[in-house]
Parts: structure tokens; C-alpha cells; sequence
């Protein structure tokens, strides 16, 4: 079914659009066995707490949790189910509408499954994705599956509605491009800060220049989420730049 205009709306005002139920029980079911299976048996390539240096995070992975996964990487290649749910035709369609034109699946950015682990599953600061995706329109869709529930006691997502709006300055980010949460002129904008709680099955879209965060896992069973990124036609990566360098899917509408 296509976005309606209030949907459009709520999207291009807020930079999110959250989709309740859009995903079958069933499917999600055979995603979740999939990546739990690959995570069990450790299939590569992967992406490790310890690799990304959060706070909180092992040092490395020989410390204690350093063995912790963060991403399985390259999901679009872990299995037709999963490569289903990125080319779903009705998805495809939604996303159209977004960017005006044709769709393109990105594979060189988040093309993963999302692994947050109690303990050791680090918390992720304010930060845009476009900040390491080099494009020349920041105008790129994520879409992030949410394979079971997900709460702000499992490290649920955090957006500030409308961010994807916002001018900077240099001074309200810090040398790797997050909110830096002591600068004074920044605490307006976390104040908006909003919260999501999701159901198994629900889709969340957001524009790559929207602010989001996501808490620590408190919980004791592992959260698993898909998250695919995709682009207009007429937005194509920056030639030699590592968003040209794992292909993409051109998906039409």
C-alpha cells in the first residue's frame, strides 16, 4: 500500500515515519531464526562492540565481552529472506514516493542486521547517518525492521523530530560528528528527543540527516533489527569514496 499524503507529510516535517504491523509474524520470525543461527555460528563478516569504541564498549576483543557483536554486515547476502524484505515491492513503492524518482539500495551503508546484547550491547549518541556517507544530496531513506519488540529497557531508538532540518555549527559537534551533549546549544534540540517503542513487524523510515540515538541493552535476551539504506536514482554515490565501493541495487518502483 502506498504512503497517503499524511503519512508524506508526517514524514518530510518529523524526517520519520514509523509503520505499525507492517511486517508479517512469520516473516520476522524467519529473518529473526536466520540471524540467530548466523550469530550463533558466527558468520562472517561481522562487526564487534569493541571494533566501534563507544563508551562502555571492550577495549578490544580479547577483553572480556570483546567477542560481542554488534552487526552482522552484508545482510542483503545472508539469505533470501532476508533480500526479500529489502526489494519488497510495496516497500520499494513508499519509498518512491519519498524521493520523487526510481530506488536504489545501498549496499556500501547499514546493509546489516543490528545485534544489541544485554551487558555489553553499547548505547550510540546523537549522530546523523550522513555524517560518514558521502552522496550529494543528504537525502538518503533508512529503513530499520524491528525483528522483536523494542524499548527504551533494550536500547529501543531515540529520533529529535524534525532535526533533519537543523543548520549547525561546527562547535555542537564533537571530532566524530555526534551532539556533544555539554554544549550548551545543543541542550534545546535533545530536549526534543523522543523515544520509540516498537512491536515485532514495525518499520521505522528516517532521513539520513535526522539526529537518533539508541540506549544500552538493560534487558536479558539479545535485540535484533534489520536496517537497510537506500537513495533516489539521481543521487549516486561520490566516486572512490567507501559509498561507491559495495555496489548497489536498483530497484526501480
Amino acid at each position: 500500500m502506498a504512503l497517503t499524503a499524511s503519512q508524506l507529510e508526517t514524514f518530510r516535517n518529523d524526517g520519520y515515519l514509523i509503520l505499525p504491523r507492517y511486517v508479517a509474524q512469520a516473516d520476522c520470525e524467519a529473518m529473526l531464526a536466520d540471524a540467530r543461527a548466523q550469530l550463533a555460528a558466527a558468520t562472517l563478516p561481522l562487526e564487534f562492540e569493541a571494533d566501534v569504541g563507544y563508551e562502555g564498549a571492550p577495549a578490544s576483543r580479547d577483553a572480556q565481552g570483546g567477542q560481542t557483536v554488534r552487526r552482522l554486515l552484508k545482510a542483503y547476502d545472508r539469505g533470501e529472506a532476508l533480500r526479500r524484505w529489502a526489494t519488497r515491492p510495496d516497500l520499494v513503492e513508499s519509498l518512491a514516493q519519498i524521493f520523487g524518482e526510481n530506488v536504489v539500495l545501498t549496499l556500501a551503508h547499514h546493509n546489516c542486521v543490528m545485534t544489541k546484547h544485554p551487558h555489553f550491547g553499547t548505547a550510540t549518541g546523537w549522530h546523523r547517518d550522513i555524517r560518514y556517507w558521502s552522496f550529494p544530496q543528504n537525502s538518503l531513506v533508512s529503513v530499520w525492521l524491528a525483528l522483536g519488540p523494542e524499548t527504551r529497557e533494550n536500547g529501543a531508538l531515540r529520533f529529535i523530530p524534525g532535526s533533519h532540518r537543523e543548520q549547525l555549527k561546527p562547535h555542537q559537534l564533537d571530532s566524530l560528528d555526534f551532539l556533544r551533549p555539554d554544549e550548551p546549544d545543543n541542550q534545546p534540540l535533545v530536549a526534543r528527543g523522543q523515544q520509540v517503542a516498537l512491536a515485532q513487524g514495525d518499520v521505522v523510515l528516517f532521513h539520513s540527516g535526522l539526529f537518533h540515538a539508541a540506549g544500552r541493552n538493560e534487558g536479558d535476551t539479545t535485540k535484533f533489527s534489520v536496517v537497510f539504506a537506500y537513495r533516489g536514482e539521481s543521487n549516486p554515490p561520490t566516486p572512490g569514496t567507501r559509498s561507491a565501493a559495495a555496489g548497489e541495487v536498483a530497484l526501480g518502483h
